[in-house]
């Protein structure tokens, strides 16, 4: 059975087990996250709706593109405030590391010429985006900025979460397409794509959290005792494909 999500606390979330492993996780997750961003882009067939703004806003800045993403990522967070959304660990990591990850591919791996190589690497940065995405969930160390904008917003209001992340993500697309983004055929392939092979990976990547809420003796005077182990699934965190 896979293992469930959890909604841990930042509090929670330095007490975890396995945190060091948990943070390498969470480290290439995210650094395959914004690796795999970067290969999409340099596809040249259009970007997934949030990197149709940063695009857009890059080139009327002059700024790179991850830093667009970084500042991007902090804006979001100012909106967690009036929901009361709290931070964890990956949240933060996501928000400043994700920038630096396409940054970093973008300044390594050139555009692409053709239909065929471009296709080709469109689905490689897919692939590598959405495993990606699946292990940083798995390290269950917080949502990125994006998905908790969403879960949110779901909690304040009770809206439901699939609603709320179309319109958000329609708005976001609407938005960067204005300012002469790059909407294609990479960003019909990874609304369609990136939910699909998240669901298919996350179980055979998530850390399970181990907690011990209670200890019952086994026996009267027995120096062993029997962990009582407490588990809530996060349907939230679940049902979110991009920790964004």
């Amino acid at each position: 059975m896979p293992a469930p999500l959890q909604n841990l606390s930042l509090r929670d979330q330095l007490r975890v087990d396995r945190l060091p492993l948990r943070l390498l996780t969470l480290f290439l997750g995210l650094t395959g996250f914004g690796a795999g961003i970067a290969l999409i882009l340099r596809a040249g067939l259009g970007a997934a709706p949030w990197d149709v703004l940063s695009v857009a806003l890059s080139e009327r800045t002059g700024l790179s593109i991850g830093t667009l993403t970084v500042l991007t990522s902090f804006a979001v967070l100012l909106a967690w405030i009036p929901l009361r959304q709290q931070p964890g660990i990956g949240t933060l990591a996501n928000a400043l590391w994700v920038g630096v990850s396409m940054d970093l591919t973008l300044a390594v791996v050139p555009p692409v010429e053709g239909l065929l190589p471009g296709l080709a690497m469109l689905l490689g940065g897919l692939v590598l985006n959405a495993v990606s995405d699946a292990v940083y969930i798995g390290a269950q160390l917080g949502p990125g900025p994006r998905d908790g904008l969403m879960t949110g917003i779901h909690h304040r209001w009770g809206l439901r979460i699939g609603p709320v992340r179309a319109v958000i993500e329609v708005a976001v697309l609407g938005l960067g397409g204005v300012l002469g983004g790059p909407v294609g055929v990479a960003t019909v392939v990874y609304a369609l794509g990136i939910g699909p092979i998240v669901h298919l990976v996350l179980p055979w990547v998530t850390i399970p959290v181990r907690t011990r809420s209670s200890e019952v003796p086994t026996s009267v005077g027995a120096d062993e005792h029997e962990t009582v182990t407490t588990v809530v699934p996060c349907s939230d965190a679940a049902g979110s494909s991009r920790p964004r």
